[in-house]
């Protein structure tokens, strides 16, 4: 056989190969589709893609009670735990949606172990057959603020009935005692020191309905520390002296801070006051500055009573006393240092307690200084 011959049976013979190498692809992938056909997703398109961006607890539930997707703030809340839900409460809210088709709303507690409980209200509606949403909001803080709201109400009427209360009496008194000049002097004398209470009462409530929100300050201005701390000394001069009580003050002075004058006169006129009243007799109180590199701390110490260690961290919430058996004879409205606290808040500030019961405390009330360079 000559090679010519030979070379075309060799062409022919590799090209029966390759066609019988295409047919054999050809139905071996033919056999593949009918065998495993391409399944539809198992979450529509565009929905993993929102539950990934949404701020809000979001689960997506399948329909053996998996869970599908969920949004990381759902991871964050307990919400889900691997595939599956922690609350039993939604897990059956999400079975009753599925079956009706009805969307559903309400209010949970989601309890996690080692943290505090969370307030929470879940919306629940059927995407299709298969797939239902939840969509959780956490309400938590709301809850928070509504209950100290009802606190505040409840204890801003508590203390007005006892200065109201005692007018009243002491009213009643003088009518009966219109023939006594002497009686009726000294209990108009307490009629003043009551209203004197109700007022600061009064003003202090309105000045801290003002700071609650922690804005920042509309319109800060400069403000002198040093007028500050003078003016803070002579509103308490005149209960120190009465009690044989020194007010010294030092420390740098000539430093400024930027924010609303009123409120930090407020501020300081508050922990001056609060140390004078409870100090004992003869005591010192001292009133220190000090400049920082990006800040000013105005120190009060006092060598009062003290605060209890297990006492510090609540001493500035509202109403709340160290020692309430002594608030009448000091006067005190337990508003004080709340102010003092909403204040330090709305300029950026903090203040900080020092205390040994017995032998006195130290508040520092730390704002941001005033760059002179800045604001020339």
């Amino acid at each position: 056989m000559d090679s010519t011959l030979q070379a075309l049976l060799a062409a022919l013979m590799g090209a029966l190969v390759a066609g019988g190498a295409v047919l054999a692809w050809a139905v071996s992938e033919r056999q593949q589709r009918r065998i495993a056909p391409v399944e539809e997703p198992v979450v529509p398109p565009g929905v993993a893609t929102v539950l990934s961006v949404l701020r809000s607890s979001a689960v997506l539930v399948g329909e053996d009670d998996e869970v599908l997707k969920a949004s990381a703030p759902a991871f964050a809340l307990g919400l889900v735990r691997g595939h599956s839900l922690v609350s039993e409460e939604l897990a059956t809210l999400v079975g009753q949606v599925r079956r009706d088709g009805q969307i559903r709303e309400t209010e949970l507690l989601i309890r996690r172990s080692g943290l505090s409980a969370r307030h929470v209200t879940a919306r629940v509606a059927p995407l299709s057959s298969r797939l239902v949403l939840a969509l959780v909001e956490d309400r938590t803080r709301e809850r928070q603020v509504e209950a100290v709201r009802r606190d505040f109400v409840a204890n801003v009427s508590h203390e007005l009935k006892t200065p109201v209360g005692a007018l009243r009496l002491l009213a009643e008194a003088v009518q009966d005692a219109a023939e006594d000049p002497q009686a009726v002097q000294r209990f108009s004398g307490r009629m003043i020191t009551e209203s004197d209470r109700l007022s600061r009462l009064v003003q202090q409530v309105i000045e801290l309905s003002r700071l609650q929100g922690d804005e920042p300050v509309d319109a800060p201005s400069a403000i002198q520390v040093d007028q500050i701390v003078k003016t803070a000394v002579d509103t308490s001069a005149i209960d120190a002296d009465t009690r044989r009580i020194s007010i010294v003050t030092g420390g740098t002075a000539g430093l400024e801070v930027f924010g609303s004058n009123e409120q930090i006169t407020a501020a300081v006129g508050n922990l001056v006051a609060n140390a004078v009243a409870y100090s004992e007799e003869g005591s010192t109180v001292l009133v220190s500055t000090k400049g920082l590199d990006e800040a000013v701390e105005i120190s009060v110490v006092d060598q009062g009573i003290g605060i209890p260690e297990e006492e510090v961290e609540r001493i500035f919430e509202r109403f709340y006393r160290v020692d309430p058996a002594r608030h009448r004879s000091t006067g005190g409205t337990g508003l004080g240092l709340s102010i003092v606290k909403h204040v330090a808040a709305t300029h950026g500030g903090d203040v900080r307690v020092w205390s040994v019961e017995g032998q006195g405390s130290t508040f520092t009330l730390s704002l941001p200084r005033r760059d002179l360079e800045t604001h020339l």
